[in-house]
């Protein structure tokens, strides 16, 4: 199969390929999604093959507009309008009862919820309004792997493997980790999975916010969210991540493993550790102090170290505030949670 680079003018034939039942890559605001026609269970089976993607954990279903969710849920309560209302488009993911025989069987595996969300970004918004039905849209990358931000990382993994790609207007996506999902009820908002919507941002709707911790996460059985339940976001090298900006930490860390690394963190990090023979490789999150970029550039960074000859990649974390905590709940996967945190 010859996978396709679409442009923006190329929507309509990127969605007759939707519509014939292939898989087409799509850019949001927070990472690329592996697309398919959310009511076609052979195509959302196609999904979890191509990705190696555990047949429990549910997809997110991608739609145009507010109104589109009315024809694939039993309910829409007080809450989700008016988050719905409050931060979509954007990178929110809402949990709703779902009506029962619209959407495949394989989207929610054993549930009798759906999550939801409308990206922001303008081609697949186009997109999904040419196919005419929602997509859903899994990370496209294989299953328990950084995920993709940009087209030559969906390009990496699944060249030859899916029909082709939307091609987004930025190289590299706005966000950089996965959206927020959070389940509304009885007056409560729970955080399942946190992205850029923060827990400030929702409890200043008036609502009581709760959330669960990384570790609380992966030890949870029940998957009424994608991104919760498997480890996730992991290159091929063991991850350790160093909570600090001290250049002589990190020098002492490294002379102990004696072991060929590479790096991840600021500028201020890198130029101090810039002639240190152990590092083999480096990528930068940016100017210190500026989180926006560190997370944009997280997954970019982890899947450019991958191919390094480097052992073990060393990460520079971050004290845990409303800026960089989701960077470090998914950071804290990619360690699977068993390195030390300085």
């Amino acid at each position: 199969m010859d996978t396709k680079i679409y442009k923006k003018e190329q929507i309509n034939e990127a969605a007759a390929q939707l519509k014939a039942g292939q898989l087409v890559a799509f850019p949001t605001e927070t990472v690329f999604g592996l697309g398919a026609i959310a009511t076609n269970e052979a195509a959302v089976s196609s999904v979890f093959a191509t990705k190696g993607r555990p047949q429990d954990n549910p997809l997110i279903v991608h739609v145009s507009s507010i109104e589109q969710v009315a024809e694939y849920v039993a309910e829409v309560p007080e809450i989700a309008a008016q988050l719905m209302k409050q931060f979509w488009p954007g990178p929110l993911t809402i949990i709703f009862p779902q009506k029962p025989g619209v959407l495949a069987p394989s989207v929610t595996p054993g549930q009798e919820t759906v999550a939801i969300r409308m990206p922001d970004n303008p081609e697949t918004l186009a997109l999904i309004e040419a196919t005419g039905i929602p997509l859903v849209g899994p990370s496209a990358n294989k299953s328990g792997k950084p995920s993709p931000t940009a087209v030559e990382h969906v390009y990496h993994d699944f060249q030859g493997k899916i029909a082709g790609i939307v091609e987004p207007s930025e190289k590299l996506l706005a966000v950089g980790v996965e959206s927020t999902v959070v389940l509304p009820r009885a007056g409560v908002i729970n955080i399942l999975r946190p992205g850029a919507i923060t827990k400030e941002d929702l409890r200043a709707l008036g609502y009581q916010v709760e959330e669960k911790t990384a570790e609380e996460q992966l030890k949870d059985t029940s998957v009424l969210s994608p991104g919760v339940k498997y480890t996730h976001y992991s290159p091929k090298q063991p991850v350790h991540v160093l909570i600090t900006d001290d250049s002589q930490q990190f020098l002492q860390y490294i002379e102990a493993l004696k072991q060929p690394v590479a790096i991840l963190a600021d500028e201020s990090v890198l130029q101090a550790l810039s002639n240190d023979s152990q590092i083999v490789a480096t990528h930068s999150y940016g100017a210190k102090g500026d989180l926006v970029s560190a997370t944009q550039q997280l997954y970019a960074g982890l899947r450019a170290l991958e191919q390094t000859t480097a052992q073990v990649i060393i990460a520079q974390g971050f004290p845990d505030s409303p800026a960089s905590h989701a960077m470090m709940n998914r950071l804290r996967k990619a360690a699977d949670l068993t390195q030390t945190f300085l």
